[in-house]
């Protein structure tokens, strides 16, 4: 069948209950095709697709009929937008032409094939009539304000009667719905009909002896759902069993989504195991801690899984002593899957657009399928989980259309979102083929977390490309964040904005670090024989200490070559400083960083061939990971730790080292990327310009001659920043701000409309 609607009033309206269980039977219908039927203009139409919560329509009659598109592509359905274009005289023409009846105002709204004017009843005559008429067009006038010039014999029920005979439906398959008069030429057509409750009284009227119209008593979508039981058009089933095969809601207050489960999953003989992760992730058991005493929870994540083995097992225990009530819903991915959604897909086309590298993003549209489909079975897997009411946080770029399906899915859950990597300004987020789904998206949320201010704000300029945006509070940055003092500095953010009359609430949350950890791993006996050893092996020689991915936005490369100019324009420390560089390999699978890393070693052959001397090597390359447990040993004696990414949403080595130096009283010195979100948040370290050679070598020198004063107070002052804004207080901050956010959300709806307001509605 075929459902054409108007918009405002109708499909746009009505109880939100209603409106939910319309949109999610459309959606999960595919038999239910979609027609908008409207006079706004297609501009005017762009923002109500940018809501995922509503059904994206097949097709769009819009400008009053004047305009059809298709409601995925956007572009015109021929021929019958031809066949309405022959009829028109042109814009200009018409509005010259109607230049001589002085009391017509011209609406200032997208038009298309259309002159639209604002009028009194009144003004309407038989000479504004004759001037159309001469030009070839038509005159509509309704609610008793608005006037349309259209071409002759278009309205919204010609271009709907059109375009059913077009596609070949059968007029008794077609339901059409609105609330006004001008919407009364799709019901002239002999559709079966809905005239919402609410109504306007003309349209009410004027369809009063129609025997194939339905007037509803709920408005808006419950209208239409009236209308679909009424008439049987959903079979013998009928809606409200169509409505039932929702999954019932689970038992979790609140839902970590997340694409890593909490543990590791291997093959020991023959059988699969879990083990604690080995990454030295101090994220993971941040989360896991929100789980303790008892509470009820479920932890979605993927498992590889092959499909043509049966037996998958979606529920697994995390840990039963420490978290009783936490369990792991697996959504089970193929092999395939996994490459093409994160290890392909994430990485080539995402990852380099976010870190502002757009000219190396790859956008393949069959891979995003494959991230649709992915992001929805996480959605799915998640409203299965949840409890009613509860808080679901989801994490990171990988899952961000997972709000999108999930507020359809289950609009009663608290949806939180903690965005972990950079987020770029307008003019390179817009890039995204997608971006107008991913937005939409996000704003779906009851809130949103970044790293930083400026990455929140960047977040809002992008959505106002996307919709109309209300800013509802902003608050100054100062003093725990940066203003003008970096490239990633801010005075004032964005924390609560509007859109689609939804309350979204927005904030700055630096990850902080597990500082617990570090002095644990300083007290172990190993890592203090090694501090040792290190010592003894550089004596005498100053240490520059960097540790990275093997990535492109990581600046290995301006690194290396900006210390081979370190060592050329001051010669005097040849044989007297070595840079040690940790660059962890990216997984085989990611083949787009093998050029990177010829590059790098060809740097590292070019400096040690150059400068090397016996007893002493300039830079100490490891090409692989080091354990933690030995990287704390490393952070402790280097003189100078050097991080210059060219973009980072934040960089948590750089905290590591300052941690490692405030537990063990040292006064090493940070020189930190000015790109790097950190640079927002501590205060003392040295900040350097990594797109800038000179810079990088100046900010080195400056931080290996650096003075013992001025060295120990600013890590007095990072260390403290560091111990403060530690790893617990983000994750508790986060979710404290997302019950903050949904509680102003719901304050804001429980206030009674101002008389302004009351007059404007």
């Amino acid at each position: 069948m075929l459902l054409a609607t108007d918009l405002d009033g109708t499909f746009l309206a009505g109880d939100p209950e209603h409106r939910q269980r319309l949109y999610q039977l459309i959606s999960s219908h595919p038999e239910i095709k979609l027609a908008f039927v409207t006079g706004r203009g297609l501009e005017h139409v762009i923002p109500v697709l940018s809501d995922p919560t509503i059904p994206v329509p097949d097709y769009i009659v819009c400008d009053v009929g004047a305009t059809i598109v298709d409601g995925v592509t956007r572009q015109p359905v021929q021929p019958l937008q031809s066949t309405i274009d022959a009829c028109w005289p042109g814009e200009r023409a018409v509005a010259d032409a109607m230049a001589r009846f002085t009391r017509l105002e011209r609406q200032d709204v997208p038009q298309q094939r259309r002159c639209s004017y604002y009028c009194s009843a009144d003004a309407v005559n038989g000479d504004i009539a004759a001037v159309a008429a001469s030009l070839g067009c038509e005159v509509l006038y309704s609610a008793d304000r608005y006037l349309d010039i259209l071409p002759k014999g278009v309205n919204k029920g010609s271009t709907l009667r059109a375009l059913v005979e077009h596609l070949g439906i059968n007029s008794d398959e077609v339901l059409v719905a609105g609330d006004t008069l001008n919407d009364l030429a799709m019901y002239e057509q002999g559709f079966i009909g809905v005239c919402v409750g609410e109504s306007e009284p003309a349209l009410l009227e004027a369809t009063a002896d129609r025997a194939r119209v339905l007037h509803a008593r709920h408005a808006g979508c419950g209208g239409i759902l009236e209308a679909l039981a009424h008439f049987n058009l959903l079979g013998p089933q009928g809606v409200e069993a169509e409505l039932r095969a929702i999954e019932a809601p689970g038992k979790a207050d609140l839902v970590m989504v997340y694409h890593r489960l909490p543990y590791e999953e291997a093959i020991e003989d023959g059988k699969p195991v879990r083990r604690r992760p080995a990454s030295p992730n101090g994220i993971l058991p941040t989360l896991l801690s929100f789980f303790a005493e008892g509470k009820k929870g479920s932890w979605v994540a993927w498992s590889t899984h092959d499909p043509r083995k049966p037996g998958f097992q979606v529920h697994t225990e995390v840990d039963r002593q420490k978290y009783p009530e936490l369990v792991a819903a697996r959504v089970p991915l193929s092999k395939s899957d996994v490459d093409i959604f994160y290890k392909r897909f994430s990485k080539e086309a995402f990852w380099p657009t976010l870190h502002t590298f757009w000219e190396r993003a790859r956008f393949r549209e069959d891979d995003w399928v494959v991230f649709m489909k992915v992001n929805r079975l996480f959605a799915e897997r998640t409203a299965a989980e949840a409890a009613p009411g509860a808080v679901v946080w989801i994490h990171d770029y990988n899952l961000w259309m997972v709000p999108a399906y999930l507020r359809e899915l289950r609009p009663d859950l608290k949806i939180a979102f903690f965005h972990h990597t950079y987020f770029p300004s307008a003019d390179v987020f817009n890039v995204l083929p997608w971006r107008r789904d991913i937005v939409g998206s996000l704003l779906q949320c009851d809130y949103v977390g970044f790293h930083i201010p400026r990455q929140a704000e960047n977040f809002v300029d992008v959505a106002r490309g996307v919709a109309p945006v209300k800013v509802l509070e902003t608050k100054s940055c100062a003093p725990r964040y940066l203003t003008y003092g970096c490239a990633v500095g801010l005075e004032e953010v964005t924390t609560a904005i509007e859109v689609h009359g939804r309350r979204i609430g927005l904030g700055a949350h630096p990850v902080g670090l597990d500082v617990g950890r570090v002095a644990k791993v300083l007290e172990a006996p190993e890592t203090t024989h090694l501090m040792a050893e290190l010592r003894g092996q550089f004596a005498g020689v100053r240490t520059i200490l960097s540790v990275e991915r093997l990535d492109y936005t990581k600046g290995t490369l301006e690194k290396l070559l900006a210390f081979e100019r370190l060592l050329e324009v001051h010669p005097e420390l040849q044989g007297k400083v070595t840079l040690l560089n940790v660059c962890v390999p990216a997984a085989k699978e990611m083949t787009v960083y093998q050029n990177l890393q010829t590059r790098i070693e060809q740097a590292v052959g070019r400096i040690n061939g150059r400068f090397s001397r016996v007893g002493w090597t300039p830079v100490q390359f490891f090409f692989r990971a080091i354990p933690f447990e030995q990287l704390v040993a490393y952070y402790a004696m280097a003189d100078v730790m050097w991080v210059t990414p060219l973009r980072d949403g934040l960089n948590l080595v750089a905290k590591e080292y300052v941690a490692a130096q405030g537990l063990t009283g040292g006064r090493g010195v940070l020189v930190l990327s000015e790109f790097a979100g950190a640079a927002a948040e501590l205060h003392g370290a040295v900040l350097t310009n990594p797109h800038d050679p000179y810079d990088l070598v100046e900010k080195c020198y400056y931080g290996l001659a650096m003075n013992k004063a001025e060295a120990e107070s600013r890590l007095r002052e990072l260390f403290g920043v560091v111990q403060h804004n530690d790893i617990h207080r983000w994750g508790q901050d986060f979710l404290d701000a997302v019950e903050e956010s949904v509680a102003a959300a719901g304050a804001n709806a429980a206030e009674p409309a101002t008389p302004a307001e009351e007059e404007v509605a």
